[in-house]
């Protein structure tokens, strides 16, 4: 079974960038998920599709699948975003770039 290490992007609902610097090690699924019929649960007979492994290196996830012989590929990780630091008193200062409509 092949697993496929990559980074986690950041959580959509937040502003902040935790747990994106982080390594991850996860199984491609064996089997497809199908609903239950009594509780129409999604589920999977696949105990692997469960586990996720976390590495604090692209290095490190490879050599913990090479030392165990899983078939890896990895997936690049998306570019380092580079944020402006902005302060709300910014709109407000006399040098200011833009003009200030309100």
């Amino acid at each position: 079974m092949r697993a496929r290490i990559y980074q986690p992007p950041k959580n959509a609902m937040q502003s902040g960038r935790a747990g994106t610097d982080e390594w991850v090690l996860q199984y491609e699924p064996a089997e497809p998920r199908r609903a239950d019929p009594l509780m129409g649960w999604i589920s999977s007979g696949d105990t692997q599709a469960q586990l996720k492994l976390r590495f604090e290196s692209r290095e490190a996830a490879i050599a913990y699948a090479e030392a165990n012989g899983i078939p890896y590929i990895v997936e690049a990780s998306a570019a380092n975003r580079h944020v402006k630091p902005k302060a709300y008193a910014d709109n407000f200062k006399f040098g200011r770039s833009e003009n200030w409509t309100h």
